[in-house]
């Protein structure tokens, strides 16, 4: 079980930069981008064959992220230029992407467990630090061969959640807010927001990209069917981590993405330990966690509104009681 937890910690931090790709389209822009499910693809695609091309890992993974903002910015030309629908043309691009990835890749599979990645290099790394033996003189036993990626990964994470809240912050930033808050409104201040809602789907994809590249390198292969459902595991993330940690601020939210993807990826592997249910399940689970995150909330609230209204009522009660009897005690006096 332990080491179970560890290693769905360690995927979380990984998805959790796919997460905050979709907190952006889906937040943000107010975007329901189904591209997701092609970029993340994409993305692994990409790291895959310039790795196994003898590609410095590093730089294959930084064309990952370049390939997922094209893709996100034709996305974005689709339903800005094209006038199509914002969901059809995720659809469409998500549909074109699957054939674009077979081409990329040549086949439906690359292993990459006997080719050097990120990952490898990231362990080498760590392991010539010498935290490895550090930890294991102050907790020995404990399971974790290295925390390398755990750290690493959560390090990258949060490194892309501060620049997502500083450049939020800016002025091509607070347009992007604005153009999915009220687009006429920013629009009369004669802002382009079509090159706004371009580049914000274009980054939002860069980031789901690099997660899937990331995720490939961290499984040892690259699969044209490894981004199925990635956008409900994505709203899943966004969901839980906004009924758990909240999303009062940006700063906030983005910290509650995080939050969210590492704690639905620890919700997955427990519910996975339960005798009935076996990997195929996998998608069922996802939609009862998100059913689960979207009602479970609601219903908390509507009981503190119903407590708060008793309350309330009780004190309207006390209150004309009180007033009540002090008119009655007014009348005997007069009397």
């Amino acid at each position: 079980m332990p080491i179970a937890i560890f290693n769905s910690i360690e995927a979380g931090a990984i998805y959790a930069l796919m997460a905050l790709g979709v907190y952006l389209s889906f937040r943000i822009l107010d975007f329901p981008d189904l591209t997701v499910d092609g970029s993340f693809v994409t993305g692994a695609a990409v790291a895959a064959v310039l790795i196994v091309g003898g590609v410095n890992p590093f730089i294959a993974t930084a064309a990952a992220m370049l390939s997922g903002f094209l893709a996100g910015c034709l996305t974005g030309l689709l339903h800005t230029k094209g006038k199509i629908n914002p969901l059809l043309s995720g659809i469409l691009m998500m549909i074109a992407l699957y054939s674009i990835n077979l081409r990329i890749m040549g086949k439906s599979n690359i292993p990459l467990l006997s080719e050097e990645t990120m990952m490898t290099k990231l362990t080498s790394f760590w392991k010539s630090l010498g935290i490895d033996e550090f930890l294991e003189s102050m907790m020995p036993g404990f399971i974790p061969k290295t925390w390398g990626i755990i750290v690493l990964m959560l390090l990258l994470a949060f490194l892309f959640k501060f620049l997502i809240d500083w450049f939020l912050k800016t002025d091509i930033g607070l347009a992007i807010r604005a153009a999915g808050d009220n687009e006429t409104m920013i629009r009369s201040f004669s802002a382009n927001t079509d090159l706004l809602k371009v580049l914000g789907l274009g980054l939002s994809n860069a980031l789901v990209a690099l997660s899937g590249g990331l995720i490939a390198q961290y499984n040892g292969f690259s699969d044209v069917g490894m981004g199925i459902g990635m956008i409900v595991i994505g709203l899943a993330s966004v969901i839980i981590g906004e009924a758990v940690f909240g999303a009062k601020t940006i700063m906030r939210a983005t910290l509650a993405i995080i939050g969210g993807a590492i704690l639905y990826r620890i919700i997955v592997t427990l519910a996975l330990r339960v005798e009935f249910l076996d990997t195929g399940d996998m998608k069922l689970i996802t939609a009862l966690i998100v059913i689960g995150a979207l009602v479970i909330p609601k219903l908390i609230e509507n009981q503190r509104e119903r407590q708060r209204r008793k309350r309330r009522m009780a004190e309207v009660s006390r209150n004309m009681m009180e007033k009540s009897g002090e008119q009655l005690a007014a009348a005997k006096t007069d009397s």
